[in-house]
């Protein structure tokens, strides 16, 4: 029997609080305070990824402001967050993620089928997967 590595599926973050594409940036960063999280997928009305707003979007925003202005109470969430977003599926295996994550900065990925999002891996998930994996083997 070969040994198979544990799959994102097994210690990815679901459900995963999503802020959908009509919401206001202000709206959204109220939302990432009072949820206590450091990012959020954006949505579309189907559950598409469209995006991911970050709290360093949000800083960046609000320490100097997008040409020196800061938004409208009106401005879309669309216009701020970041669209080329790296997602991972969720049959990947956990070792192969760490190497995404150690040639990357980043610090979650979302966790796509079909482009609709089904929960987020992030750094320690992929930590705790390749744990349980050795202690399973009698490594660790």
């Amino acid at each position: 029997m070969v040994n198979q590595f544990p799959r994102v599926k097994e210690y990815m973050i679901s459900p995963v609080f999503t802020l959908k594409n009509n919401a206001t940036i202000y709206e959204a960063m109220d939302f990432l305070i009072k949820k206590r999280i450091s990012a959020a997928p954006i949505v579309d009305g189907n559950n598409k990824l469209i995006g991911i707003l970050s709290e360093k979007d949000c800083l960046r925003l609000m320490s100097k402001g997008i040409e020196h202005r800061l938004p409208s109470k009106e401005e879309s969430v669309i216009n701020f967050m970041t669209k080329d977003v790296a997602t991972i599926s969720p049959d990947t295996d956990i070792f192969f993620v760490a190497g995404v994550f150690l040639n990357n900065f980043y610090r979650r990925m979302p966790v796509v089928k079909d482009g609709k999002i089904l929960g987020l891996v992030s750094r320690v998930d992929v930590l705790r997967g390749m744990r349980d994996y050795l202690r399973a083997r009698g490594i660790s």
